[in-house]
């Protein structure tokens, strides 16, 4: 099984945040599931592949070519992969992967997570989708979304397309019971990818 996490990449951030994303790395490695992510080598994303790596996981970057510079990209993934453009990259991250998990992050995990979602609701795919809440960082999300469903914006069951807890265990049970048929990949005009693989 393969999960596609999603993570900020800020460097400025709290200690508990980089902690429990070594954690859930640590974890994903210890329980044989590869790890999917934006290949990033700072923040929330680089303390996750640092957990995965340090315990002997797979780890599966996918980036942008234009993110290639030195210190920006993790440079011990075992596969990476590079597209054109960040829709192309979501793309290759979905294609790529089982379920999907949110951590603490800015409006780029934002935007990967509510377009997966939204796929989720329009019958595109049928992969679980959970959110890690470090911290209680996305209570006010939360609350924001309960706001939504007041207000007849959201249906009530989007809130079954996914599944949210403070507890690493809670979300990968959550992940791992729930199956999902594979999808067959779409194709994209002009799409290319580079894939590099780390030699063991």
């Amino acid at each position: 099984m393969r999960i596609c996490v999603y993570g900020a990449a800020s460097a400025e951030l709290a200690d508990c945040y980089l902690q429990e994303a070594y954690r859930f790395g640590e974890t994903l490695a210890k329980h044989q599931i590869g790890l999917v992510y934006g290949a990033g080598a700072s923040g929330v994303m680089g303390a996750l592949a640092r957990g995965a790596d340090a315990n002997g996981g797979e780890i599966i970057g996918v980036s942008p070519q234009f993110f290639r510079a030195d210190g920006i990209l993790y440079d011990r993934c075992t596969k990476l992969f590079y597209t054109l453009t960040m829709r192309q990259r979501k793309q290759k991250m979905e294609e790529l992967s089982d379920a999907f998990v949110m951590l603490p992050g800015g409006i780029g995990t934002f935007d990967e997570f509510f377009e997966i979602l939204t796929l989720k609701q329009l019958g595109q795919h049928k992969k679980p989708i959970a959110i890690l809440n470090t911290c209680g960082y996305y209570d006010t999300l939360m609350a924001f979304m309960e706001q939504s469903i007041e207000q007849k914006f959201m249906k009530k069951t989007c809130k079954e397309l996914y599944f949210i807890s403070r507890n690493i265990e809670e979300v990968l049970d959550y992940v791992s019971q729930e199956k999902a048929p594979p999808v067959l990949s779409r194709e994209i005009g002009d799409y290319k990818e580079i894939l590099f693989e780390r030699r063991k």
